[in-house]
């Protein structure tokens, strides 16, 4: 009898440990996210809840084993600041978004681990150290690939065949400005344009360089991806519109929003997505020096059909066809 009792109660001993492992709660984990601009943003929220339901099928739920702390910044100053208070806080990851906050970041933590989206040239910037073998606290995501701007050019000539000039609005003073448009330069000769650069830091430099380009015929514009570029949206598409010439845009918001011809570019929600996967990975003990920086794989083709008919554009049935999207 009482070896029966003892071996009973060795078996209730065994099974208490796992009754209590089973009703002790997950370990929360931190993640933070910093991103130029307004968090409360339409685009912005559109993207961290895509980033957040691609953590659910992996295991992750804020307030169940999540926390998530959102920082947003509308000067370099204020960046820098959250960034700051983001590490303070003691993340387990933080999600950089765009080359500001990766920067701000990476000024702030060399531990921390840090997933970037929509970078531009982090090897050329010195935040990784070569993108198969980042080997620092941070990977990610790239915005792009510079050879982009020869099917930026590509598409320009295939909706507006007469064009032969080509001024290219880029921000100069940033690795992504030169490697764009060297891009650019690289592929022009087979198309036989000319290529005139213009500068988009300064809106009154951008007014009077586009005024100047527009006085002579069979004119078109690419519109590089860049903050300054983003900044001056408005003004960009508004002489565009002014001056009739054919643009093709990086972002799908200049076409969707703003009433741009033709834009072709990365799907920047699906960028989230993944970077999901990305998170996922470091939380579960992986480093991001052994993950290499990864390309767009999803893009958009974009067209206008409204900005067409007002420029006298008869878009090609075969580029008709290839759009993801046509706005009428």
């Amino acid at each position: 009898m009482r070896r029966r009792e003892f071996i009973a109660g060795l078996g209730g001993a065994a099974a208490w440990p796992v009754v209590g492992r089973a009703q002790q709660p997950e370990r929360m984990r931190r993640i933070g996210v910093l991103i130029p601009g307004s968090s409360d943003a339409p685009l912005q929220r559109i993207r961290i809840e895509a980033f957040l339901q691609a953590l659910e099928p992996l295991g992750w739920s804020v307030g169940r084993n999540l926390q998530f702390d959102v920082r947003g910044a509308t000067s370099d100053f204020d960046l820098r600041r959250q960034a700051i208070e983001l590490v303070a806080a003691g993340p387990d990851v933080v999600l950089a978004s765009t080359n500001q906050a990766l920067a701000s970041l990476r000024h702030a933590t060399r531990t921390v681990p840090i997933v970037f989206v929509l970078a531009i040239d982090p090897v050329g910037d010195g935040n990784v150290a070569s993108l198969a073998h980042p080997g620092g606290n941070a990977t990610g995501f790239l915005l792009y690939e510079y050879s982009i701007g020869g099917k930026w050019l590509e598409l320009l000539k295939q909706i507006a065949p007469s064009v032969t000039r080509v001024a290219v609005l880029r921000d100069p003073a940033t690795t992504a400005g030169i490697g764009q448009f060297a891009a650019i330069q690289a592929v022009a000769p087979p198309f036989k344009v000319e290529l005139s650069p213009i500068d988009t830091r300064d809106s009154s430099k951008i007014e009077w360089a586009m005024t100047a380009f527009a006085h002579a015929p069979d004119g078109g514009l690419i519109v590089t991806g860049s903050v300054a570029a983003v900044i001056h949206t408005r003004l960009i598409t508004l002489l565009a519109a002014r001056y009739r010439l054919p643009a093709v845009y990086a972002f799908r918001q200049w076409v969707a929003d703003s009433g741009g011809l033709i834009s072709y570019g990365p799907d920047l929600v699906d960028q989230y997505r993944r970077a999901a996967s990305y998170v996922n990975r470091v939380l579960r003990g992986e480093k991001p020096a052994d993950l290499a920086v990864q390309a767009p794989t999803k893009y958009e083709l974009l067209i206008n059909l409204k900005t067409a008919k007002a420029l006298g554009i008869e878009v090609p049935p075969q580029l008709l066809a290839r759009a993801d999207e046509v706005i009428e």
